[in-house]
């Protein structure tokens, strides 16, 4: 029995989608460490250097530590105000054979061989098309359904490409 459902994404969904994938990788992991190390080098260095080289520090430090979020905020307003098909619904359909959405007479068949991955976080269901491209469903839109699309996906995908929450 095919799951049907309506989702519109804000630019906040957006927002916190950008902030998930920047900061479950690499880089967002490296740029918070650096910014916490030069903020703690500041502190260290309190009254050891000139004053100027320690606010310096703190400066760069705050500046690693703000730079993304910040940065993903513009980048989220940016594609909002850029992208009219971010802005619409999209019709979703999940069942047996995968996942498809559709926007008007347009639509997308998305297999279940054919997603990279699923992931639920605290506000948002994320089917991965790619490493990088995600379909972002506002779980609030999903309501009830969130268990029959887990359930479905749980048994259509491989445990390492699912990492869904009750």
């Amino acid at each position: 029995m095919p799951i049907e459902f309506d989702a519109k994404i804000t630019e906040r969904d957006l927002y916190r989608f950008n902030l998930y994938h920047a900061y479950t990788g690499f880089q967002g992991i490296f740029a918070t460490l650096i910014g916490l190390a030069v903020c703690a080098v500041a502190i260290l260095t309190l009254g050891k250097v000139e004053r100027v080289y320690s606010v310096l520090y703190l400066l760069f430090g705050v500046i690693f530590l703000v730079y993304v979020p910040v940065s993903l905020k513009l980048r989220a307003k940016r594609q909002m105000l850029l992208s009219p098909a971010l802005r619409e619904t999209l019709h979703y359909r999940v069942d047996e054979a995968g996942i498809h959405v559709s926007l008007g007479e347009q639509g997308a068949d998305l297999e279940w061989k054919m997603i990279y991955k699923i992931v639920s976080t605290k506000s948002s269901l994320l089917i991965y098309s790619s490493r990088v491209h995600a379909y972002i469903i506002p779980r609030t839109q999903l309501g009830d359904k969130y268990e029959a699309v887990r359930a479905l996906a749980g048994r259509k995908l491989e445990a390492y490409r699912l990492r869904m929450k009750r």
